[in-house]
């Protein structure tokens, strides 16, 4: 039944990337922040000015990382160690909390004038699951999620989020952590072998694999199957709609 394992009761869904494409949205935050960045720090200190490169930068540094961990894991990558800073800095500051706040504002405002779109074999897929009588969660490291969710109509068709807010209030580290997966599935009431995880980054394949759950699905919308697989992935599809057609 719709392509997972005998005894699935709960789909622990990926937000960006699985059910939306805002992945895009954030990759195009994420360089107009970075470059802005990296500009400004070029002129200051006479160097060559390297852009952020969507291709190269975005899955191994950012993609399904909490934001401050996903800030100082590119300008890491480049040999930049700044201090983590706090809520309370400026956005003129240099602090990874400053940068990561400013690539948080420009997501809102991408979201805010252009929308979200959504993939249409995801709408059918989760239709499909909840006609199945499955539970559904968002698991998220994004705190836009419940946004995200509303702008794109799929609020009622997820029963449970746990995303960046959930995150930061109940003190849980993110993916490649598994725990917030595992707690999307306790807060359900599902044991984590009756849960599937779907995942399209390599973070996020990572934490399903790590947390034992009864599958993990990677979506794969940057032409990096092998590399879904090599992180953990059990099942690897272009999109979930393929998991409809490949049902017995």
């Amino acid at each position: 039944m719709l392509g997972l394992p005998d005894g699935t009761r709960a789909c622990l869904f990926d937000l960006d990337g699985v059910l939306t494409d805002t992945a895009s949205v954030h990759a195009a935050a994420w360089k107009q922040m970075f470059d802005d960045y990296l500009r400004t720090r070029a002129s200051r200190e006479g160097t060559p000015f390297q852009p952020f490169d969507v291709k190269a930068d975005y899955g191994p540094y950012v993609d399904g990382k909490p934001r401050l961990a996903g800030t100082d894991a590119f300008l890491r990558s480049r040999g930049i160690v700044l201090p983590a800073g706090g809520p309370g800095d400026a956005p003129d500051t240099e602090t990874v909390y400053a940068l990561a706040t400013r690539k948080n504002d420009l997501v809102q405002e991408k979201i805010r004038t252009v929308g979200v779109d959504v993939y249409p074999g995801s709408v059918r897929y989760l239709h499909a699951v909840k006609d199945a009588g499955l539970a559904t969660a968002v698991v998220s490291s994004s705190a836009n999620a419940e946004q995200v969710l509303e702008v794109a109509g799929l609020t009622d068709l997820i029963d449970h989020r746990v995303d960046g807010v959930t995150a930061k209030e109940r003190n849980l580290p993110g993916k490649p952590a598994a725990d917030t997966f595992l707690a999307a599935a306790a807060d359900l009431g599902v044991d984590k072998h009756e849960a599937v995880v779907f995942e399209d980054a390599l973070a996020g394949v990572e934490s399903g694999k790590a947390g034992g759950f009864g599958c993990v699905v990677g979506v794969d919308r940057l032409g990096h199957a092998d590399a879904l697989r090599a992180h953990g992935a059990d099942i690897v599809v272009a999109d979930l709609a393929e998991l409809l057609e490949n049902r017995s």
